[in-house]
């Protein structure tokens, strides 16, 4: 594993530590077998003493492959909990319900379970809630201890709605869930929920008979235990005289209070004794010991979806869009991690974890949200995986019934079972339950869905100026340039560089007036340096995680020796917003935004490259919370970011590690890629994966971070980007510098031409993300999303959509000449949006490419605004005129939307400053309304073109404004291609009016 460093380079691989001081000529290593960390200090000290002379900086120790180690991380053998529970097999489960302990009130159900084997009791509660989502929580009934339960993430307590009791017997309880005949049948030996519609099953749980839960215990070897061993043994003597005195008829069960009975089982017992195994108390993995002082803790639930043989999300893997079976290798892995250079197709953890999956069918999309935010692995199985096509077929006329299911195991290291089902029934319906539950993507400024250019590092002010000056000197528009970690002063963050970034406000001036703006990172790992002001602060407050023996935790990134702030505690995360204020970040200004890297977090001598599971949050272990720990890094910065503008400004934050909810506060971004092919495709699945989950702003490194990237491998990631969420170069310090301008005039035009498009485009791109934070709906969609029954697109993932009305097929294979896209919808037509040639829906269609193609497609019966005067900036181009591309379905129909508000605040929703308009076209008559009436907001922009794709030539074109005024307005015909355009009919967009066609 190969990290970058700057004053030093780490080559951490975990077994040893490489330091490599770039600044000899033999680029000098001094190896240290073991970790010996001390000898890494002194050479860190060295460099500290020599940086003013020699100024040392980071390089990479080259001498290995550019390619994730894999055995720096673990798999589910070698994780002792997964193991542990992968073990269990299908079959009768050891869980029963005890139906005589149910409570039934207005709000939920509760239930005691019991396990037959130790008799450990745990508490079931179930909840109907508001939006068709039934929730079941599952604890142990009384811990040793309390058991972590995931704050933060839920945006309020759900609602409930009614439970209502339909039948009960000694088998079970049925409850009615509300409409469309929808129960919950609730099985008591063994414990088993099946949700029903109808007569038919949507969903199971512990159907498999694989619920499980390590109860909290006292280690055997501890005094505790022994004493309390001892005085459980007497107690239970005394306990079998009185009980052999006693009537038969008091022994019985029926008798007994059932809450006197939820005692702790008892600590010799002898089934307890057999399930002590190697790793519940004490973990080794490489060089890294954990201690596990609340021994196992896991929990695990198995899921069975009837009718189902497409699943989808889990993220974050480099992987297909469709989840596959795991049956035979490894599970999908879901625990942030800093992975270099992740390997494709595999189910290892990646820098983020959304703990959500949707199973799809033609009948009904639903969803399950497994609200833990410890490790978490997930199998699937599928009794369908592996038949082929014909397989299927010949089935089908064998006439073989067996039903399509797909069977999904859940196993979290700690915490408790809640689960969200979401029941849809549409894929539409889905987004919204869970947005409900966890909230709807930040809207971001127009800036941020603009292009950015990144590089590790820019040198300088110099640089950076030159790099501006060059986008201009090349008419590229972009909106963004970045920082990485170079600019600091020694990887102190909310720092510049004295020598390289000494008047960091003129530098921000500079774009300021150009109408630009800046990103600077801040990673959460701050320097141990009695001089540095974040570390005293932090240090002094008592804001460090601390170790497990109740020191600050400190590990090693890139300023060397590092301590990790809590952010899981409020307090800190204030004081941490707190430093994004102007007068404490000094050189920041109102276009200076951030980017929240390393933040999983990244600890380069720890284990797995991220923080000691034994490493302690207040009351808490690392192992309960670390999925967590980005989302709060990047909870508090765009905190800080809003509230230095007094509340005012929309933040832009970008983060690497997330969860669920992170959508709330920013973008994400795929990590660490390649400048391979390969890693071309795998955004457009990783991508399309976090947006079904809740995460729109999403985009892959355009060109790739490591490697060089031939000029055509480039320019077709360009094409990519430009139509994913996130638009962002970025590139790896030790590759060649790749602005678009230095691959030669030809594919600087190429270039040029695609960033133009997003230019153009950015309208559309605002109203996507407007409704995303208005309903939770994604912008960059799957196909079967809005085709939900055809079983062709369930699974693509190499084409997309935007919205509902643009289809976006990349090219991004090496040399190709053309590419095969399906459009979806019979009796549907689609317009290419580059020559308005019109084709049928329900189609495989074949599109010759050159290296100018990027094959997009606007869905007839839509409209989608555009802005054509491209300039050097989205803010350049604020009160800018539109052009409407109004595509026509059969039916000669077409609608759509325009949204605008000044771009960068909160005014939109604090004081309702937008214009929200309908676009329709019926019956030859275009037509602008507003579709809020209470809004408000003056605007300069108008309607400088339209044009109508799929149309006939009409004898006149006329106009009417609001006051009534009508007009005639100038028109051209292609007959060739069928596109009327009008020109310059001069409408303010903010207006009512109607054009005409006679």
């Amino acid at each position: 594993m190969k990290y970058k460093c700057k004053s030093l380079s780490l080559d951490l691989n975990i077994d040893y530590l490489c330091c490599c001081i770039s600044l000899f000529p033999d680029n000098l290593c001094a190896r240290v077998e073991g970790g010996a960390i001390w000898s890494i200090t002194k050479m860190a000290a060295f460099g500290e003493r020599m940086a003013p002379v020699l100024m040392l900086w980071l390089a990479l120790c080259l001498s290995g492959t550019w390619a994730v180690d894999r055995g720096n991380f673990k798999t589910c053998d070698q994780s002792a909990f997964c193991k542990r529970q992968r073990a269990l097999q299908p079959g009768q489960s050891p869980y029963r319900a005890l139906l005589e302990t149910m409570e039934l009130t207005h709000t939920k159900l509760t239930l005691q379970l019991i396990n037959d084997n130790n008799k450990v009791r745990l508490l079931l509660e179930l909840y109907r809630l508001q939006g068709n989502m039934t929730r079941v929580k599952i604890n142990e009934l009384k811990p040793l201890k309390p058991r972590y339960e995931v704050p933060d993430v839920l945006i309020q307590q759900p609602q409930t709605e009614p439970l209502s009791l339909l039948s009960q017997d000694e088998n079970g309880v049925v409850l009615s869930l509300g409409g469309e005949a929808q129960r919950v049948i609730l099985s008591a030996r063994p414990f088993r929920l099946d949700i029903m519609e109808g007569h038919e099953l949507l969903m199971s749980l512990n159907s498999r008979g694989l619920l499980a839960y390590e109860h909290l215990r006292m280690r055997k070897d501890t005094f505790s235990y022994l004493v309390t061993s001892t005085v459980a043994s007497v107690w239970d003597s005394i306990k079998w005289v009185f009980s052999s005195q006693a009537d038969s008829e008091a022994e019985k069960p029926q008798g007994t209070d059932p809450a006197d009975q939820a005692e702790e089982p008892k600590v010799d017992d002898k089934a307890e004794e057999e399930k002590d195994e190697e790793g519940m108390w004490e973990e080794t993995f490489k060089s890294h010991t954990d201690s596990k002082p609340n021994g196992p803790s896991a929990v695990s639930l198995d899921f069975s979806l009837p009718g189902v043989e497409h699943v989808y999300g889990i993220p974050e893997h480099a992987e297909t869009l469709k989840l596959k079976t795991t049956d035979g290798g490894e599970p999908y892995r879901l625990y942030n991690l800093d992975v270099f250079q992740y390997e494709l197709f595999n189910p290892m953890a990646l820098y983020g974890v959304v703990p959500v999956m949707l199973a799809h069918n033609a009948q009904r999309t639903t969803g399950i949200f497994w609200l833990n935010a410890a490790e978490t692995w997930v199998d699937i199985s599928s009794n369908t995986a592996g038949k082929t096509v014909f397989g299927k077929m010949l089935d089908y006329v064998q006439g073989s019934n067996e039903t399509p299911q797909t069977d999904v195991r859940w196993i979290s290291e700690s915490g408790i079972i809640d689960v969200f089902i979401m029941l849809g029934p549409t894929p539409h319906a889905v987004f919204s339950q869970y947005a409900s539950l966890t909230g709807t993507q930040a809207f971001p400024p127009l800036a941020g869905l603009a292009y950015h250019q990144c590089r590790w590092n820019y040198n300088d002010q110099e640089d950076v100026q030159a790099v501006d000056a060059g986008f201009d000197q090349h008419d590229i528009p972009y909106d963004f340039i970045w920082l990485d970690i170079e600019h600091t002063d020694g990887k102190r963050y909310f720092t510049w560089d004295p020598h390289k970034f000494a008047t960091p406000k003129d530098m921000l001036q500079g774009l300021l007036e150009k109408k630009r703006k800046m990103v600077a990172i801040v990673d959460p790992h701050i320097k141990v340096d009695s001089e540095y002001k974040i570390h005293t602060e932090v240090r002094s407050q008592g804001f460090y995680i601390k170790n497990k023996d109740g020191g600050d935790y400190e590990g090693w990134c890139w300023p060397g020796n590092a301590g990790y702030p809590d952010f899981t505690r409020p307090e800190m995360r204030a004081w941490w917003a707190s430093m994004f204020a102007y007068d404490q970040y000094e050189g920041s200004m109102e276009n200076l935004y951030t980017w929240n890297d390393m933040n999983e977090p990244s600890v380069f001598n720890g284990p797995e490259v991220t923080m000691h599971k034994d490493a302690v949050h207040g009351s808490w272990e690392h192992r309960d919370l670390h999925n967590l720990y980005g989302f709060y890094v990047q909870m508090a910065t765009a905190e800080g970011l809003i509230q230095r503008s007094g509340g005012v400004e929309r933040p832009f934050v970008l983060t690497r590690a997330f969860f669920a909810g992170s959508q709330r506060y920013g973008a994400v971004w795929t990590g660490d890629n390649a400048a391979e092919w390969d890693h071309l495709k795998i955004s457009i699945p990783m991508c399309l994966s976090l947006s079904l989950v809740g995460i729109s702003l999403c985009g892959a490194d355009v060109g790739g971070f490591f490697k060089t990237p031939s000029s055509e491998l480039l320019v077709r990631w360009y094409q990519a980007g430009a139509y994913q969420p996130f638009f962002r170069a970025h590139a790896h310090l030790d590759t060649p510098r790749r602005e678009p301008w230095l691959f030669g005039p030809e594919n600087t035009a190429l270039i040029r031409e695609v960033v133009r498009q997003r230019y153009a485009l950015l309208p559309y791109w605002y109203q996507l993300f407007y409704h995303a934070h208005r309903t939770g709906h994604p912008v960059m969609r799957p196909l079967w999303v809005e085709y939900p029954q055809d079983a062709a697109t369930f699974a693509m993932d190499d084409q997309y959509l935007l919205g509902r009305d643009l289809l976006v097929h990349p090219v991004t294979e090496e040399g190709a000449r053309g590419v095969t896209a399906y459009l979806p919808g019979k009796g549907e037509v689609w317009f290419d949006v580059h020559t308005f040639q019109k084709h049928n829906g329900a189609q495989d269609l074949y599109i010759p490419v050159t290296m100018s193609s990027i094959p997009v497609f606007q869905r007839g019966g839509s409209i989608i605004p555009r802005k054509l005067r491209v300039r050097r900036s989205s803010a350049c181009m604020e009160h800018d005129p539109y052009t409407l591309y109004v595509a026509l379905s059969q039916r000669r129909k077409a609608e759509g939307e325009l949204y605008l508000d000044d771009g960068h605040t909160f005014n939109f929703d604090t004081k309702g400053e937008f214009i929200h308009r309908k676009l329709s076209f019926s019956n030859n008559i275009l037509s602008s309304s507003t579709l809020a009436p209470a809004a408000h907001l003056s605007t300069k922009s108008w309607i400088e073109r339209i044009l109508i794709l799929g149309a006939s030539k009409p004898s006149k074109v006329t106009l009417k404004t609001a006051g009534g005024q009508e007009s005639q307005l100038e028109f051209e015909f292609d007959a060739s291609m069928s596109v009327l355009t009008i020109r310059k009919p001069g409408m303010n967009v903010g207006e009512d009016w109607s054009v005409a066609l006679k």
